[in-house]
């Protein structure tokens, strides 16, 4: 009885926290006139005129594209270093080797934003400033340290006598870590990915203050232009922000399936 209790306890709640989303989606496809007429009322029709206005009269083409190609670009990027410098640090014994793990988790540390003056100057005079690239390096720098901390520490939990057995079979250090560590701490990239990607997605701060070019902002302050443009038009405004919510779904979907094939395939070895 306890159990059922919680069970619909926690069925009850998915269903409080789904309801937004829920009327967020059906909303996007009726038009504004309906939507105030019945706020929370099933679409009559099909209505994807909303998402074509969004995509094209509201710029979100050009949003959405500019956060694609720089978050994606970004943790790849963040993730690729983080784990070559993890590796040496988790696998690997030698002098400093505390002292360097302790710099990487000590930008853990730092506020980002009280270094956004000396960064600015500092892209300005690369001639970064306003531009795409400048960003998916800020980006990519800003998640070393979180994503250094979570991989070295996979990267101690496996057995040593792997490195040993793949050494006494004639690998070297590099294809010890691309065919024998790498696959074992899936989870762990699979970690790093959704915790960066998600708050790249979403961050206004740094887009806000390093672009300056209408046609490479990002999403997040791409939609404060369309709020301000469509702040009317429920059916569009609808529409755009199912557009901003879809990548990060299917991001979750994804990274929650890998996570398990990687346990899984961890705990059949």
């Amino acid at each position: 009885m306890r159990t059922l209790w919680i069970k619909l306890l926690l069925w009850g709640y998915a269903v409080f926290s789904m309801a937004p989303l829920v009327v967020m989606v059906l909303s996007s496809f009726r038009p504004t006139s309906e939507i105030f007429d019945d706020p929370i009322g099933l679409p009559t029709g099909s209505a994807f005129d909303n998402y074509a206005k969004a995509w094209t009269e509201a710029s979100f083409s050009t949003y959405v594209v500019n956060s694609v190609i720089v978050v994606v670009s970004a943790v790849l990027l963040g993730a690729v270093v983080s784990l070559l410098a993890a590796y040496p640090l988790g696998r690997r014994r030698f002098g400093g080797r505390s002292l360097f793990t302790a710099y990487f988790i000590s930008g853990m540390t730092l506020p980002a934003h009280l270094g956004v003056l000396p960064l600015f100057y500092l892209l300005e005079s690369m001639g970064l400033v306003d531009s795409l690239l400048g960003l998916i390096l800020v980006y990519a720098a800003g998640s070393i340290p979180f994503n250094v901390f979570v991989l070295t520490a996979f990267f101690r939990q496996l057995p040593y006598e792997l490195d040993e057995a793949a050494s006494l079979d004639g690998a070297g250090p590099l294809a010890t870590f691309w065919h024998v560590m790498l696959p074992l701490v899936r989870p762990a990239i699979a970690t790093v990915i959704v915790f960066q990607f998600v708050p790249l997605w979403n961050d206004f701060f740094y887009p806000l203050v390093l672009m300056r070019d209408e046609s490479k902002l990002t999403l997040p302050v791409g939609l404060t232009h369309f709020f301000g443009e469509f702040q009317n038009d429920w059916g569009t405004l609808f529409a755009g922000l199912v557009m901003t919510t879809i990548p990060l779904v299917v991001l979750f979907v994804l990274a929650t399936r890998q996570i398990v094939a990687g346990l899984t395939a961890g705990m059949n070895r």
